[in-house]
């Protein structure tokens, strides 16, 4: 019930916007956006990582690393399934990020559909 009441919320409200998955290889390559993994360092070690230049700040640690992001760059947050990219996005816009988006799919489809990639 949460679940679908926070989707709702988001959907109603607007609250977190998405980027695409298949818009992801392109989006790493831009010099103004930042791709940011909020998975936990063990994830990244049994799945991979998203791109070979995204920043890895798990969830639970990213208040304490607010200040190691930069609030002018586009940031793209993603998980493994979109749940803590979503959570990350509304902590990040809380705080002032105004360019955040949550990776539509997160890494579960990005890895399903490009295996060889992560």
């Amino acid at each position: 019930v949460n679940m679908a009441g926070m989707a709702a919320q988001n959907i109603v409200e607007g609250l977190v916007s998405q980027v695409e998955w298949k818009d992801l290889e392109k989006l790493a390559h831009e010099p103004g956006t930042v791709l940011l993994d909020v998975r936990n360092p063990g994830e990244i070690e049994r799945s991979g990582k998203l791109s070979e230049g995204a920043v890895n700040i798990p969830l639970n640690d990213l208040r304490a690393h607010l200040d190691s992001l930069p609030k002018d760059k586009h940031l793209v947050v993603s998980c493994a399934s979109g749940q803590r990219a979503y959570y990350a996005c509304r902590i990040l816009k809380q705080n002032g990020f105004e360019h955040v988006d949550n990776l539509g799919g997160a890494f579960a489809t990005f890895h399903a559909v490009h295996p060889g990639e992560a």
